[in-house]
């Protein structure tokens, strides 16, 4: 017979060994930080990389060319960066925050200016012009993209007053307020607003807005206005449904009807398709890949050879998959690195691209759908190890209910209970 002594014992003991082979077996066996090349045996393309922060959302942050394993160049002299885009003669265009600055307008000095930089990365990296203005506040006001215009002048996102722009010779020379659709609040500069995160040329004159806020997708025409929402209110509340789009970023145009996201509160790449009807529905989603639940993916690029590169921000990964979810390369960086776009060198990011199926979906190995979330607020909450999924969490709490539960038998034993 054993005695409640005895059992509190092997509890404990139990509980102990499980913690240990958990963590020692998820050290052992975590992923290496590498790139994995492609399967024909050629050497990988290689990425550009914009990443917000280490550590934070708001530090640290860097550009980088990635070549293999090796990082080329990096350039960090900027607190956050985003939206990055090699030009047509080797240098680097790139949206930007940082504080410092004496120059602030209407604001107290030192202030935090957004714009865009033009990066040489040759022979060592450095930041040879900006086009930049003042913001209230480092959260949330920051221009998150930039591209370049045929001709000159740059195609601007700007979060801080919820606008975008064209910029030329250093001076706003167009704009479209987000005002003149959505109803605003007194100053949009005090609030997080609609959160305009991203806007390309897919056209002459027409261009692709995402208004992250309100989950949706626009198609803007200069001298239109909207003419097209992906996403619109159906039911009265002033943003689209998110089953479709949750505070989407960097939505690639594949093609009239079709556009592909990076769906971010949804954890997922989705590809939209419009139907008959007019409405936008997803026809193809990826939840994950390489044994791993994609956490918070801000970028999703179809590829010139038909793969998607995702940049999954929260596992500070970039993937090159396939329809199925087929990991063709990885490169991982360390925990807590916060890449928020990348681009596959020399195609960026391509107006038109090829098309998933219908209704396709691929979970690739998505993980567990009672502890994804938990995991997923654990680590935003602290540092947890990027091996550390969620079968460990899983086994870490079983542990620690058999050491509790051990515990709590042997003190009623001891007091005599």
């Amino acid at each position: 017979m054993v005695t409640r002594p005895a059992l509190g014992t092997a509890l404990l003991v139990a509980g102990v060994a499980l913690l240990a082979a958990t963590l020692v077996g998820g050290v052992v066996f975590a992923p290496t930080s590498s790139t994995a090349p492609a399967q024909s045996g050629e050497s990988a393309t290689p990425l550009l990389l914009g990443v917000q922060g280490v550590g934070s959302y708001s530090a640290d942050g860097y550009v980088a060319r990635v070549e293999n394993d090796s990082v080329a160049w990096r350039e960090s002299t900027s607190g956050t960066y985003f939206d990055v885009t090699r030009l047509d003669n080797g240098s680097v265009l790139a949206a930007f925050l940082t504080g410092g600055y004496e120059r602030c307008g209407p604001y107290e000095s030192p202030c935090s200016r957004t714009g865009f930089r033009i990066i040489d990365p040759s022979p060592s990296p450095e930041v040879v012009s900006e086009w930049s203005f003042p913001v209230r506040s480092h959260v949330a006001s920051e221009v998150h993209d930039v591209e370049p215009l045929p001709g000159g002048g740059f195609l601007v996102a700007d979060m801080e007053h919820e606008r975008v722009v064209v910029v030329e010779g250093g001076e706003v020379t167009w704009e479209w307020e987000a005002s003149t659709r959505y109803d605003p609040p007194a100053d949009p500069t005090k609030v997080d607003w609609l959160h305009i995160n991203d806007v390309d040329r897919i056209g002459d004159g027409r261009y692709l807005v995402s208004v992250r806020n309100a989950n949706q997708i626009l198609l803007l025409e200069r001298g239109e206005g909207v003419v097209e929402v992906i996403n619109e209110d159906r039911d009265g509340d002033g943003v689209g449904d998110t089953d479709v789009l949750n505070h989407q970023h960097n939505p690639q145009w594949l093609g009239d009807g079709a556009v592909l996201v990076a769906d971010s509160e949804n954890h997922r790449v989705v590809e939209l398709h419009r139907g008959d009807d007019g409405r936008w529905r997803p026809a193809w989603t990826l939840t994950g890949a390489g044994g791993e639940a994609f956490d918070w993916p801000r970028d999703a690029d179809r590829l010139p050879n038909g793969h998607t590169l995702v940049t999954d921000t929260r596992n500070s990964r970039v993937l090159e998959v396939n329809e199925t979810g087929h990991v063709f390369r990885e490169y991982s960086m360390n925990y807590r690195h916060l890449p928020y776009e990348a681009d596959s060198l020399p195609h960026g990011e391509p107006v038109g691209g090829v098309r998933y199926g219908v209704g396709a979906s691929a979970t690739g190995n998505a993980g567990l759908p009672v502890l994804t979330p938990a995991h997923r607020l654990l680590s935003a909450a602290v540092r947890v190890p990027r091996w550390f999924t969620e079968l460990h969490l899983l086994a870490t709490v079983l542990s620690l209910c058999l050491v509790g539960v051990g515990s709590v038998v042997r003190w009623r034993s001891a007091d005599g209970r």
